[in-house]
Order: structure tokens, then C-alpha cells, then sequence
């Protein structure tokens, strides 16, 4: 390979790692925001706490920050290590994605079932009159106004949980114009005409429907760079061991490109 185009394919692979780089501390710094500012998240599924919002992007936070901190380096300091190392981890994060999308696809029915199954639990034992930012009724609350939805499947979920044993009433934020006690029923249980009648189960995924497009386009994006950063790598790899190997390789000297 030319000079010219070694150089060009290795700073914009440099580049491009440090962007992912700098977007994977993005990403670290909204997970522990999450994780300090909205404790609640965790008791939405009390007994998947690890697979929460906070600890998702944490994770996924650490995985790219690694990642791309060896395809930078390995790039910059012309080392076959990091960049052999970077090839790998690109192809084990591949092999986890598709692993995790074809469980996900074939175990669709009963993840569905199992996080309502959660949504619900962190209703009845987790929920209380708590209204802190970051709380699990603050994050409902959100949630209720954001989807205009009530509860998880109806607003019949919100009754007699362990906040209020003996009534059946909903959050005042499942009411479509808010009011200080519009959740409990009046006489003749009129008040249920003023509730949001769907399920929250149901809005989000309508929501998320309705943007298969963008997820779609993230998707091919993420994708594309994954190949990218597989390709380039492997370019870089030999190339470097073809210069290592080769009388001009002083020429190619990383402070000289």
C-alpha cells in the first residue's frame, strides 16, 4: 500500500476511534447521571435491577470506551497488539449483539410477559407516595403524562397495591388534566372517565413502532462501522508488519504521517 493511502486510512480510522471514544464518555456520563440522579429506575424491574437504563448504559459505556481505546492507540502507535486486539473485541461485541437479538427475537413472548410481570411487582410492593425526583412515582409520573397511559396493562393495576391497600384509585397523573386527587373515584366511580384508559405496555411499543426507522438507521450505522473498523484494522495490521519487515520502514515513521 502507498504512503499516501496508508496514511489516510489510519488517521481516519485514529479519528473516527477517538469520536467513538468521546461518545462512549458520553455515554458513561449519562449512565451514572441515571444512576444518581434516578435511583427509581432499579425498582421499575425490582428483580432485574442489573439490566436497568443505568446499568445499560454503563455497560455499554465500558465495552465501546475499551474498544475504542485500542483501535486509537493501535492506530496512532502503529502496534499489530492493540490492533489485533481491537479486530477480536469488534468481532466477540458482533457475535454478542446477534446472540442477544436472536434470544431476544425467539424468546420475544415470554421477555414480553416477564418484564410486565416486573413492571407490575415494582407497582404493588415497590411504589409509595414519594414524590422525590429521581423516585420510582416520579419516574411513573413521567412516564403517565409522557405516553398518556396509566399503569401497565389498564389503571385497574394501580388498585389496592401496597401504597394504598384498601383503595382502588391511581396516581393523580394518570388523569388526562391533572388534578390534586383526581385519582381517587368519586361517587358513582365517575372519575374513571378522566383516567388514560391504555395500558403504558402498550403506548411505548406503539411508540417504539413508530420509530422502527431511526432505530433501523442506528442499527445500519452501527453496523457499518463495526465493518469499518474491522476492515481498516486488518489493513493496518499488515501493512505495518509488511513495513516492519521492509527497508523503508523508517520512512513510515509515525512522527513523519
Amino acid at each position: 500500500m502507498g504512503r499516501t493511502g496508508y496514511t489516510c486510512i489510519r488517521h481516519v480510522f485514529c479519528s473516527l476511534n477517538v469520536l467513538i471514544w468521546l461518545c462512549a464518555c458520553g455515554i458513561l456520563g449519562a449512565g451514572l447521571w441515571l444512576r444518581l440522579a434516578y435511583s427509581g429506575y432499579t425498582t421499575l424491574v425490582p428483580h432485574y435491577s442489573f439490566a436497568s437504563a443505568d446499568s445499560l448504559l454503563l455497560a455499554a459505556g465500558c465495552v465501546t470506551f475499551v474498544i475504542a481505546f485500542f483501535g486509537c492507540c493501535g492506530a496512532w502507535f502503529q502496534s499489530r497488539c492493540m490492533l489485533i486486539t481491537y479486530f477480536f473485541l469488534v468481532i466477540l461485541m458482533f457475535l454478542g449483539e446477534s446472540m442477544l437479538g436472536t434470544l431476544a427475537f425467539i424468546f420475544r413472548e415470554h421477555l414480553s410477559k416477564s418484564l410486565k410481570d416486573e413492571l407490575l411487582f415494582g407497582i404493588e410492593k415497590h411504589y409509595n407516595l414519594t414524590r422525590e425526583p429521581g423516585t420510582l412515582p416520579a419516574i411513573w409520573d413521567h412516564i403517565h403524562t409522557e405516553f398518556h397511559c396509566c399503569g401497565v396493562r389498564d389503571y385497574t393495576d394501580w388498585f389496592r397495591i401496597d401504597a394504598w391497600p384498601t383503595e382502588d384509585r391511581v396516581p393523580d397523573s394518570c388523569c388526562i388534566q391533572r388534578e390534586r386527587y383526581c385519582g381517587r373515584l368519586g361517587p358513582g366511580e365517575r372519575n374513571k372517565e378522566h383516567w388514560y384508559q391504555e395500558g403504558c405496555a402498550t403506548a411505548i411499543q406503539m411508540w417504539l413502532v413508530t420509530r422502527l426507522h431511526v432505530v433501523g438507521t442506528v442499527g445500519l450505522v452501527v453496523a457499518f462501522l463495526q465493518l469499518f473498523g474491522q476492515v481498516a484494522s486488518m489493513i493496518l495490521f499488515c501493512t505495518v508488519r509488511h513495513k516492519r519487515s521492509s527497508h523503508t520502514y523508517k520512512s513510515y515513521d509515525t512522527a513523519n504521517t
